[in-house]
C-alpha cells in the first residue's frame, strides 16, 4: 500500500539555487539592455530635435520672405502668428514657448548679432538675422550633442553640450556643421 503526504501530488518546485541563477541571468540581460536602449532613445531624441530646427529654418525663411522684407522673427510667438487676411502661422503652436521644450531638448530662439530688421506683417521687430540653439534638456540622458542654427540655415553641432556660438557658426568659424 502506498502512502501520499497532502499538498504534494507528485510535483517538484524550484530550489533557491535555480531561482538565483535565473535571476543572475535576467539581471545580466537588464544591465546589457539597458545601456542599449537609452543610446536608441537619444538618437531619437537627436534625429527629432534636428528635424524641429530645419523646420524652424523653413519658417524663418518664409517669413522673411512673405511677412517683413527681409527681416527674421526674433521668438517663436512671431512665427507661430499668422499676418492680417492669413489662417495660419508660419511654424507648428508646439514651438510657440521660448525656450519651448521638445523632444528632450531646450529649444530656443533669438535675434542674431547683426541688428535690427524691418517690421513684420503684426507690426513686431524683426533682425536682420537670428540665433536657434537646442541643448538636451539632461546631458547624457535625453541628449548628447548641443545644436545651433543661424539665418543660412545650416545647423551646427557640439558634442559637449553646448550650443555653437554664432562666431563658431559663421564662414571660417570653428563650428561643426551637420552633414
Amino acid at each position: 500500500m502506498t502512502t501520499r503526504r497532502a499538498g504534494n501530488d507528485g510535483q517538484r518546485g524550484f530550489t533557491l539555487i535555480e531561482l538565483l541563477v535565473v535571476s543572475g541571468i535576467i539581471g545580466l540581460i537588464g544591465a546589457i539592455a539597458i545601456p542599449a536602449l537609452l543610446r536608441a532613445k537619444i538618437t531619437a531624441n537627436e534625429t527629432a530635435i534636428i528635424g524641429s530646427m530645419r523646420a524652424v529654418n523653413s519658417a524663418q525663411a518664409a517669413y522673411a520672405s512673405s511677412a517683413s522684407n527681409g527681416g527674421y522673427a526674433t521668438d517663436f510667438t512671431i512665427l507661430t502668428r499668422s499676418c492680417p487676411g492669413g489662417s495660419q502661422g508660419f511654424l507648428s503652436p508646439d514651438l510657440a514657448g521660448d525656450p519651448a521644450q521638445k523632444t528632450g531638448y531646450f529649444i530656443s530662439l533669438g535675434p542674431g548679432a547683426t541688428g535690427a530688421g524691418p517690421t513684420g506683417c503684426n507690426g513686431e521687430a524683426t533682425g536682420l538675422s537670428y540665433y536657434l540653439s537646442a541643448v538636451p534638456i539632461t546631458v547624457r540622458l535625453t541628449g548628447h550633442r548641443a545644436f545651433g542654427a543661424t539665418s543660412p540655415g545650416v545647423i551646427y553641432f557640439d558634442p559637449n553640450g553646448v550650443p555653437p556660438t554664432e562666431a563658431q557658426m559663421r564662414p571660417g568659424g570653428s563650428g561643426t556643421p551637420i552633414q
